[in-house]
Parts: C-alpha cells; structure tokens; sequence
C-alpha cells in the first residue's frame, strides 16, 4: 500500500503570510505556495484546507526519499516543535516551486506571444482592408 502525507507550513515572508503545501506520494514530492495575506488564524487555515486544497495547483513531482519510522508520540512532538521553529522552505520544495514557477513562465511567455501575433495579423488585415477601399474609390 503507497502512503501519502501533506505537510503545511506557515510562515511570515516579508510582507505577507505565507503557506507551503507539500505533498508527498510514492517517493515524489509536490509542493504549492500560498499568500495568506496578514497573519492568518487557526481556524482560517483550516477552513482554507477544507475548502481550498483541492482548488491547488501543485508542482510537477521531484525526487523525494521517503522515511517511514514507527509514530512515537513523544517524537512527533518534538518534530512539530522543530518544525514550528524552523523558518523557510525545505530545498526539495523549492525545487519544485521553482520549476512549477518557471513551467508557469514558459506557459505565459507563449499565450503572450500568440496574443500578440495575433493582434498583429488583425491590425495588417485591417490596413489591408483600408487599403482595398481606398483604391476602389469609394
């Protein structure tokens, strides 16, 4: 059976909240980012899961090792409490927030050219058509 976790960090990053997705399955990592805006509460973040974590646009799958240990509870406290305190994004997050931003990129980068050659051909077909009146006399 494959295993699946989710992990949510919030932290301040000058000058919003923000909120990290990572979602690891089968040895891959995804991740998502997420601007909250000013500080959010508890609840606001859980409604936020509830409601909109199926709305996320995770990053494409990167290479994650994956170590499975038995649940201690004292040991997940200390986890949650090292987590709590580290500040940032783990690399193999950023990793892929990288590439999702740059596949992003590479994705506005070809709507805006069609956009533009497209405004480009209307504008020619315009003059064009001017210029079809202008010779007719008319």
């Amino acid at each position: 059976m494959d295993k699946a976790a989710v992990t949510l960090q919030v932290f301040f990053e000058d000058p919003f909240w923000v909120g990290i997705f990572e979602r690891v399955s089968a040895g891959k990592l995804e991740a998502c980012k997420v601007t909250f805006g000013p500080e959010p509460k508890d609840y606001e973040v859980l409604d936020f899961i509830r409601k909109g974590y199926f709305g996320l646009r995770f990053s494409p799958a990167v290479e994650a090792t994956v170590k499975s240990r038995p649940a201690s509870p004292k040991r997940m406290q200390r986890e949650a409490r090292r987590e709590v305190q580290n500040v940032g994004i783990g690399t193999k997050s950023q990793q892929a927030l990288d590439l999702q931003h740059e596949q992003m990129k590479t994705e506005r980068k070809v709507l805006s050219r069609q956009k533009r050659e497209e405004e480009k051909q209307r504008l020619f077909e315009l003059k064009q058509q001017k210029r079809k009146e202008k010779h007719r006399g008319r």
